[in-house]
């Protein structure tokens, strides 16, 4: 991959990192995140206004989910030759017309449109950060780069979701769309002068998808990554009523601040430590929610149980995203952001098919599935992480 020039504005020296250019970076995440999540503390008030159920309004989660699924792999082998940052550029901008039109649109059906295109930025915008990030710094740094550009996804969940729920019901939702839009034009402002421009890659460089497919580890990388974000969102989306029966319905903010508080303690700990211990990072985030998700399992009637295990589950999803993409990239080589794009399209499609299949278990079998079927999408990942050692998530890498 192309090492940084020193006299590139915006590019590490040896000596210390990019900073205001990775928060750039990690900022654009966050806004993705937001753009993403927003909606669902906002069910209520947005069907009203838009004339439709809080299930129909809903689904403008899903279809955002759709469209990053839809648009990340075959955008970004379009793209492979763009200069980087105009493309980021646009990426933005495409967040700050979608959020615009969300707005101000009384019609369901144009806010579905918007709430697509936002959607198809943002599989585009996730495939860049990475390799972004990784190109600004040094060899040394690029796991530490990784984890800042990765922790607006941790900072939204855990901070701006809540607030722009809160601010929501004061202001208005949609009032809370055009904030985004306007953090979306500074941030604009923000990468100019302080994210360098970056070349795509030559067309004589570029290494076609189904050969990326077949690298030694890609395939492992991107199994874990599917089956740990199923997981995930199997519990995520459903928390409310997994906690329902046990008597916790009115702590569900409780529990939700502790995953958002061990999810940003698991971001620190990656970015220190990932540059040297990737594989046992991973094999501890699998560990870690696999535990989690057997206690919640067995003993979701104990409260004290329950928020400890939603801790551990937060300490070991909050680095997750980092430590994927960081496999991936280091895997992929120069092909590094076509896969990347099968990462975000694999996250995406486990965000979309865990509500699904979480749906489906709360009505067949009730919230007490949700745990268990968590625990056996995290064995398998486990085990695809431990036996990957050589590629994937090698043992002398890093």
């Amino acid at each position: 991959m192309t090492q940084p020039q020193q006299t590139s504005p915006g590019v590490a020296r040896p000596d210390r990192l990019p900073l205001a250019g990775l928060v750039a970076l990690g900022t654009a995440g966050f806004v993705t995140i937001m753009t993403e999540a927003l909606p669902a503390g906002i069910l209520p008030a947005m069907s009203s206004d838009l004339g439709v159920t809080e299930a129909a309004a809903g689904q403008t989660v899903t279809v955002y989910a759709i469209g990053s699924a839809l648009a990340a792999i075959p955008l970004t082998a379009a793209t492979i030759g763009w200069p980087r940052r105009r493309l980021l550029l646009m990426a933005i901008a495409g967040f700050a017309v979608a959020n615009t039109i969300t707005a101000v649109s009384d019609n369901y059906v144009l806010t579905m449109a918007s709430r697509f295109l936002a959607g198809v930025v943002a599989g585009l915008l996730w495939a860049l950060l990475a390799g972004y990030a990784r190109r600004m710094v040094t060899p040394q740094q690029r796991g530490k780069a990784m984890a800042i550009a990765m922790a607006g996804t941790p900072v939204a969940l855990s901070v701006g979701v809540p607030a722009g729920t809160l601010l929501s019901g004061l202001i208005g939702w949609r009032f809370a769309f055009g904030i985004m839009t306007l953090l979306a034009l500074i941030l604009i402002g923000w990468v100019l002068a302080s994210v360098p421009s970056f070349p795509g890659q030559a067309k004589g460089a570029r290494l076609p998808l189904r050969r990326t497919l077949a690298i030694p580890g890609i395939a492992a990388v991107l199994y874990v990554t599917l089956a740990f974000v199923l997981a995930h969102n199997v519990m995520y989306t459903y928390i409310a009523p997994y906690l329902a029966p046990f008597g916790l319905a009115d702590h569900v903010e409780i529990v939700l601040l502790v995953f958002g508080t061990t999810s940003l303690l698991s971001i620190w700990i990656t970015g220190v430590l990932i540059d040297r211990h990737l594989r046992p990072l991973m094999i501890a985030s699998c560990t870690l929610f696999a535990g989690a998700a057997l206690t919640l399992g067995l003993f979701a009637d104990v409260p004290w149980l329950v928020l400890v295990s939603v801790g551990i589950w937060g300490l070991a999803f909050g680095g997750a995203a980092t430590l994927l993409q960081t496999a991936s990239a280091e895997t992929a080589g120069d092909a590094g952001d076509v896969a990347q794009s099968l990462v975000v399209t694999c996250w995406n499609i486990g965000i979309a098919g865990g509500a699904v299949a979480g749906g489906l278990l709360l009505t067949a079998i009730g919230p007490t599935g949700l745990p268990w079927a968590a625990l056996a999408l995290l064995v398998p990942a486990l085990i695809v992480t431990i036996v990957a050692n050589r590629y994937g998530f090698p043992k002398n890498g890093i």
